[in-house]
């Protein structure tokens, strides 16, 4: 069982009809038929979405997947049309929202991994691959691997988890010459995003990027590289051979499965709202990430 542990009512704005509540955004449609994104300040953890928000989460996400669409729009076409608040949207909505184009979605978590960790870490431990893929003996938790690789995952509902595929499963799925083109932009948007972190002292360990078609065009959709996507680590404290520090939602993680908690992950019991000083630290990581790539300061 898991899920939302307070499943929030979505806002009713005149012109715009609610279509999902996800894990942090709200999706709407206006009258044009694009897609209107709000992304809110919720939080989930271990396929719950949190009781407690995080100040500023939501706004730090978007703005810093629109400077990342600037940054890779070389690349791949994004989705984003406007940032304009929507007529009789609440002020809140300021910063959080983006008006995009309207796509057909590929059913597939593009994930790039440049390092491993995580569920990839676990299937190398037992097979010496990931998501089918053979790796090199000897790595170990954080280790670089010798070239990023395409992992993907199927995506999944709200309270269930993504699960790794093989790259042959994605081309069962959706042809080969889309799986072809998804692996390619997958790797290319990972490459710039990686070397354009590592010159700010940072690592980005692996990431997940969602696709859409618009006509023939492949487009990168919701958002990309921030730290809900993707594993940040700062570079100076790299160490292979244990977790690294991390600038995502980690410190969360381990805050919900230390003692102090008093949750059993196991249960089915819904998790705890978040001590005060947990949020407080979750933000800083979040607005240490933006301004650490953006070279700007959040205010």
């Amino acid at each position: 069982m898991s899920g939302f542990v307070e499943k929030p009512e979505p806002i009713q704005v005149p012109g715009l009809v609610h279509l999902h509540t996800g894990k942090v955004r709200e999706l709407y449609q206006n009258e044009a038929g694009d897609l209107v994104m709000v992304a809110s300040d919720r939080i989930s953890a271990f396929d719950w979405v949190l009781p407690t928000e995080i100040p500023d989460k939501g706004r730090v996400l978007t703005q810093l997947s629109l400077w990342w669409f600037d940054q890779l729009a070389d690349l791949v076409h994004n989705h984003v049309l406007s940032t304009e608040l929507p007529a009789g949207a609440p002020a809140d909505w300021a910063g959080r929202t983006l008006v995009c184009k309207s796509l057909q979605m590929v059913p597939v978590e593009c994930v790039a991994r440049g390092y491993l960790t995580g569920s990839g870490l676990v299937e190398y431990n037992e097979s010496r691959t990931v998501c089918g893929l053979a790796l090199p003996e000897g790595l170990v938790d954080g280790s670089e691997l010798p070239a990023p690789i395409f992992t993907p995952a199927t995506k999944a509902a709200v309270g269930e988890h993504d699960e790794n595929v093989s790259y042959e499963e994605v081309a069962r799925q959706v042809g080969a010459d889309t799986a072809a083109r998804l692996r390619q932009a997958t790797l290319a948007v990972y490459s710039r995003g990686r070397d354009i972190a590592r010159d700010r002292g940072i690592i980005l360990a692996d990431t997940k990027f969602e696709f859409g078609f618009d006509g023939d065009s492949l487009v990168l959709a919701d958002e990309v590289l921030t730290a809900d996507s993707s594993r940040f680590w700062p570079a100076d404290q790299w160490q292979p051979g244990r977790a690294q520090p991390s600038y995502d939602k980690q410190y969360v993680r381990d805050w919900l499965t230390s003692a102090e908690s008093g949750w059993d992950r196991k249960s089915e019991q819904p998790p705890p709202a978040l001590p005060q000083e947990v949020v407080e630290a979750t933000r800083a990581k979040y607005v240490e990430a933006y301004e650490r790539l953006t070279g700007t300061s959040w205010s």
